[in-house]
Order: structure tokens, then C-alpha cells, then sequence
């Protein structure tokens, strides 16, 4: 898949390819990037990019000239166009399986108060929302789709873990735990050293069930469970903590 970005400050972007799996998957031919500074596609000689809002109003709009210039330059009528806005829809783990099929995305960074609708109107396909707040880097959104994209990726990421992810099948993921065996007088759950596959794989169900329900009950509504799971969740229901989760600590 190749991801191509269009944004005023391309510089805050570059790192994250160049980094950790993501430099991997690129090394391997998995994936490739094409930032695009499209202030270059400015035609005065201070490289405007910005206006003020028609109809009055705070801060100001990019321009639809540059971006549609750097768009044309691209083709991007023949490819998926995304706009990160905090006016989109929602960003899931669904949007980002479906995303994840595609061999080219098209990423516009908004800043200020966005851009001009005609661009939206014209060149993109999805609007996208990765939460209800607000943020001044349409860059830093941007990755967060990136990122929850490129690793769906069939060769970047072992198709087990992703099986066990946090929204993989509608429920939040268990616990995890490493060396050493007890830590500030916390210690692993004997389960886990128990070489038993099948009670280890009952344990995870229940805590996964148990995080689910106690951080993301919405979750539970949604998810596709199966009758041992319904039951295990109607147990969990019946003996749940009225007092949330604790945290322990040391010194």
C-alpha cells in the first residue's frame, strides 16, 4: 500500500516512516510514502495558503488553489481521497479493516479551521473523525490512521496477534505479563505459568469480558458473542465489582 500525504508541515510526519515497523514494512516493499509539501503549489511570491473565513468568524481557511494543484498532481480523482476533521465520521477498527484494502490512500492535513469546502466537495471521499475533541494537527490525525491501517497489512504484523487485539471481535483485549514472576509484591497469575493452553485461553475470555465491561459496556452490546461467552458474561454481570477497578502501587 502506499500512503500519500498532502500537508503544510510535512517535517512532523517523516519520522514516523522512518521508524520502528513501520521503516521495516517500507524496507520490505509492504509499504511506501509520498509526503507533499503543497504549499509548493502556491503561485504568490509569500506561498499563501490561507485566507480568511468568508462570512466573518476566528482564524483562517487553507485555500482550495494549492490543494487542488497538488491534487491534480497526483491524480487523485482516481484514488481514495481522506479529509481528517473533527465534522467526519467516526474512525473505528471496522473503518480501518476497510481502509486496509485499498493500494493507495490520499491523506489532506487541515490546520486553522480546515479547508475550503469545495475541496472536500471535490476530491474527497471519506471525512474522518478520530474522536469527539479537537486538535490543531490534522498531521497528527493523519497518523493515527496510518497507523491503525498499515498494520492490517498482510506481512507487517503476525496475523495471531492481531486475532487478539482490542476490538478484533468486539471486546477489549486481556492482560498481559512478563519478567519478572512478582513485581512490588504483584505476582503473575499462576494460570499463565500453568502450561495449560485451554484454562490459559478460558482465563484470557473472562478477562477480556471482565475489561469490556467494566471500561467499554458499549462494547458489549455490539459484539458477536457465542453461548459460552453469553454465559460467562452473565456470571461476570451477576459478581461485578460496584467498586472499579483499583490500582496498586509501591515504592
Amino acid at each position: 500500500m502506499t500512503f500519500t500525504i498532502l500537508s503544510l508541515f510535512p517535517d512532523i510526519l517523516d519520522g514516523f516512516f522512518t521508524n520502528s515497523i513501520m521503516a521495516k514494512s517500507i524496507e520490505k516493499g509492504d509499504i511506501s510514502y509520498n509526503l507533499i509539501d503543497f504549499r509548493e503549489f502556491s503561485t504568490d511570491k509569500h506561498r499563501t495558503c490561507d485566507d480568511a473565513p468568508y462570512g466573518g468568524g476566528a482564524g483562517m481557511v487553507i485555500k482550495p488553489e494549492p490543494l487542488a494543484q497538488a491534487l491534480e498532481e497526483i491524480g487523485a480523482e482516481n484514488k481514495r481521497v481522506i479529509y481528517l476533521s473533527p465534522s467526519g465520521k467516526t474512525f473505528t477498527q471496522k473503518y480501518a479493516e476497510e481502509l486496509s484494502v485499498e493500494k493507495e490512500l490520499v491523506f489532506i492535513c487541515g490546520r486553522y479551521e480546515g479547508i475550503d469546502q469545495r475541496i472536500i466537495d471535490r476530491y474527497v471521499d471519506d471525512e474522518i473523525c478520530i474522536g469527539d475533541y479537537v486538535i490543531s494537527s490534522g498531521e497528527v490525525a493523519a497518523l493515527v490512521v496510518v497507523d491503525a491501517v498499515y498494520r492490517l497489512i498482510e506481512g507487517v504484523i503476525n496475523e495471531e496477534s492481531l486475532k487478539e487485539e482490542s476490538f478484533s471481535n468486539g471486546l477489549l483485549e486481556y492482560p498481559h505479563y512478563t519478567r519478572p514472576y512478582e513485581y512490588c509484591g504483584m505476582k503473575v497469575p499462576d494460570i499463565l505459568l500453568s502450561g495449560n493452553h485451554s484454562e490459559i485461553a478460558k482465563w484470557r475470555l473472562q478477562k477480556r469480558l471482565e475489561k469490556t465491561l467494566a471500561y467499554r459496556p458499549d462494547l458489549i452490546d455490539r459484539a458477536v458473542l457465542s453461548d459460552k461467552e453469553i454465559n460467562l458474561l452473565n456470571k461476570l454481570k451477576k459478581n461485578q465489582d460496584s467498586e472499579g477497578v483499583t490500582k496498586n502501587g509501591c515504592n
